[in-house]
């Protein structure tokens, strides 16, 4: 019985030992351990990101590059011509001062340039209708502000009122420019639709249709100093002639 008890005694020894040695190796889970599984999820997630082709560190710089104008040293005359003969909404006796422009500004596009006009023109007109003057001075040179400045105060002492509904630009093409001492100017010819009818005093209709749609043609030329890095820093143009066309 002593001899079987010994046995037995060393077996326990030797199972205890082994089942120690086992949960040492397999059943605890250290700091450092937690920390390489972390990485791992980190790491495998950013590979499974990768491997769905969601670049989401590209497009930020392409948006940035896209939106930085290459420096004026480094527009050519070909570069310029390249980047006008693109554009459809220019006649061609327009194409050579819209090519001195782009060359003196870089960041010069026609196709924008435009889309800011038929902004301008669409505030203007309903400005003038509404006697807006200080939105009128902020958008006219001072020649053409007074001019429209006149016509306010001249319907206003009749006591008339302009009832106005801008319905849309149909189009809006560049016809001439010209770049002449540092200063750009583009002229724009407009064709709109309005809704537009002038009441007296009493409120009785003396011009226009207030149930018509009319179409309107005016010749705008805007103006903007780029002379300078200075000077192409403001992006405003500013009406600076109208026309009636021919």
């Amino acid at each position: 019985m002593e001899k079987i008890d010994l046995f037995t005694l060393i077996s326990l020894i030797v199972a205890v030992i082994v089942i120690l040695k086992l949960r040492s190796v397999l059943g605890r889970r250290t700091g450092d351990e937690e920390a390489r599984v972390e990485r791992y999820r980190t790491e495998r997630a950013r590979q499974e990101a990768a491997a769905s082709g969601d670049n989401v560190v590209a497009m930020p710089r392409r948006e940035r590059d896209a939106q930085a104008p290459a420096p004026a040293a480094e527009v050519t005359e070909v570069d310029a011509e390249e980047r006008i003969k693109n554009y459809a909404g220019a006649e061609p006796a327009a194409r050579a001062g819209l090519v001195d422009i782009a060359r003196q500004d870089p960041a010069f596009e026609p196709d924008t340039f435009i889309r800011g006009a038929k902004q301008a023109y669409e505030m203007i007109v309903t400005a003038f209708a509404e006697g807006n003057r200080k939105l009128l001075r902020d958008l006219l040179s001072r020649d053409v502000y007074d001019g429209f400045n006149r016509a306010i105060t001249e319907r206003e002492a009749r006591g008339e009122q302009v009832d106005q509904s801008f319905v849309g630009i149909e189009k809006a093409d560049i016809v001439e420019s010209e770049l002449k001492s540092g200063i750009a100017s583009v002229t724009v010819r407009f064709v709109s639709e309005l809704i537009s009818a002038t009441r007296d005093k009493a409120g009785a209709i003396i011009g226009g249709d207030p149930q018509r749609i009319k179409e309107v043609t005016d010749i705008w030329t805007f103006s903007r100093d780029i002379s300078s890095a200075k000077a192409r820093a403001n992006p405003n143009w500013r009406l600076i002639a109208t026309q009636s066309p021919a």
